[in-house]
């Protein structure tokens, strides 16, 4: 993967194109502490997810993202990680400037035209509060979009932001068929994630957690796998560490104890699954992780 964080002032890149504050492709391979704290923001961020589970706050509200989900957030909204942890995953995210103190949100750069440019404003606006989009086309946009801030082959320049301006136009599609509608997750995967968090220390077989959801296991590991970007059992055990990190926090809980009343057969299989999927072992974990506030 062609990883990259461009940033306006320390970018090459993006001296043509003052609009844009920073663009990344990024992956992370370990869990990042205390690297995406809550703040508000004061330019329109858009995220992609790529690979990967993302809990993240967005206005006091939590959003879990999966593959194929993106996320916007307009100025003055707030955004950050679950306890400021930027998960393991992979994604895009760009920063882009508005004018008129926010008011107008595609500037000069964009080559709509002024009545489809109060369009995309209005839609985007009245909408602000749907966060989270199933977008999957935006995938395509962002990385031609890469190529063209990397490449600065002829037309770069005009190419780039009508990539942007075909990613706005997309928005603005996606949240009119939304409708203010929820985002399209089956609410039967939430009520198993529920079941699963109520008894983690159960020991669950992927036919087991089929028969909740009253599917076959073939139907249910593809749905899973579809809508996680996991399989079930690697589903479940994102659960699993997801919870004992909750449990870490709590200074006076036991490791063997939260090992166990979360599904793991030991401390020593606790720990070697922790390390595996964060960078930390439970205690390193501990010790480094953000107080909550």
């Amino acid at each position: 993967m062609n990883q990259l964080i461009l940033q306006q002032g320390a970018s090459k890149e993006l001296v043509h194109f003052p609009h844009i504050l920073e663009f990344a492709h990024k992956k992370n391979n370990t869990i990042q502490l205390n690297s995406f704290s809550s703040n508000v923001t004061d330019c329109i961020c858009l995220y992609y997810i790529l690979e990967g589970k993302f809990t993240w706050i967005i206005d006091l509200q939590e959003h879990t993202l999966y593959p194929g989900d993106f996320a916007m957030v307009l100025p003055g909204q707030r955004i950050g990680g679950q306890s400021s942890i930027l998960n393991i995953g992979a994604l895009f995210w760009i920063k882009i400037a508005t004018e008129d103190s926010g008011k107008l949100l595609l500037g000069k750069w964009s080559g709509l035209t002024k009545k489809e440019k109060i369009s995309v404003n209005q839609i985007l606006l009245v909408n602000k509060e749907q966060h989270v989009l199933k977008l999957k086309e935006a995938h395509l946009l962002l990385h031609n979009l890469q190529a063209e801030l990397q490449n600065e082959e002829v037309g770069f320049y005009t190419r780039a932001n009508q990539l942007l301006d075909e990613l706005f136009i997309l928005i603005s599609r996606q949240l009119i068929r939304q409708n203010n509608s929820r985002r399209d997750f089956p609410q039967t995967f939430l009520k198993l994630e529920q079941t699963l968090r109520q008894n983690l220390a159960h020991q669950w077989t992927v036919e087991e957690m089929a028969t909740l959801i009253g599917m076959g296991t073939t139907a249910f590991t593809e749905k899973v796998k579809n809508y996680s970007g996991f399989s079930p059992l690697n589903y479940l055990i994102n659960i699993r560490i997801a919870e004992a990190t909750k449990l870490l926090k709590r200074n006076e809980a036991n490791v063997t104890d939260i090992a166990l009343n979360t599904g793991f057969y030991s401390s020593q299989h606790f720990s070697t699954t922790f390390k595996k999927l964060t960078g930390y072992t439970p205690t390193e974990f501990r010790k480094n992780k953000t107080p909550d506030q």
